[in-house]
């Protein structure tokens, strides 16, 4: 097995584990999460903890049994914290709206941009040029923190657009007259 795969998953107090052959589920004060497990790969409680383990010996299921334990560390984290990411809007002009569902963006172009927020995921605007994206899907988070960001990315010259709160953005230096 790899390294991550054998340290185990300890479980805080409030979760619920329905653990199957082919799927776990977590419950927890925040929601629910759900994973489909592989064939190579077997999940295994004792008192506090989950342990993750591979039925084989092969290359695929001790690759999957890291990735696997990662996971349910992250569903674990989800429904007992939630994820949060930020992001910023630099640029004059550049502002962002919640309105039910849908986060309306000023960035620039001759139309606002309408971006539909899937369902498991908040989004939150304390100041017009910030966002918040919240959930307890790491993955949904991300995903939807991306597709915000790509509607402009920051350019690499004046470094205008949407950027991610902790990222740093290196500026090339303009071309020189002569």
């Amino acid at each position: 097995m790899t390294r991550v795969a054998k340290h185990p998953i300890k479980l805080s107090k409030g979760i619920e584990i329905d653990l199957k052959d082919d799927a776990i589920t977590l419950k927890g004060p925040n929601g629910s999460l759900s994973l489909f497990l592989n064939k190579e790969i077997q999940v295994s409680q004792n008192e506090s903890n989950l342990l993750v383990s591979t039925r084989s010996g092969s290359r695929f299921a001790r690759a999957m049994a890291g990735t696997t334990r990662a996971l349910i560390n992250n569903m674990v984290t989800g429904v007992t914290n939630g994820f949060e990411r930020k992001l910023e809007l630099v640029g004059v002009g550049y502002r962002a709206r919640v309105a039910g569902n849908a986060v309306t963006l000023s960035l620039g172009f001759s139309h606002p941009v309408e971006y539909k927020v899937p369902e498991g995921v908040s989004v939150e605007t304390p100041t017009q040029t910030e966002i918040i994206v919240k959930g307890i899907d790491r993955q949904r988070v991300g995903q939807v923190a991306a597709e915000i960001r790509n509607f402009r990315p920051p350019e690499p010259y004046k470094g205008k657009g949407i950027r991610y709160s902790d990222e740093r953005i290196v500026l090339k230096e303009a071309k020189k007259q002569q």
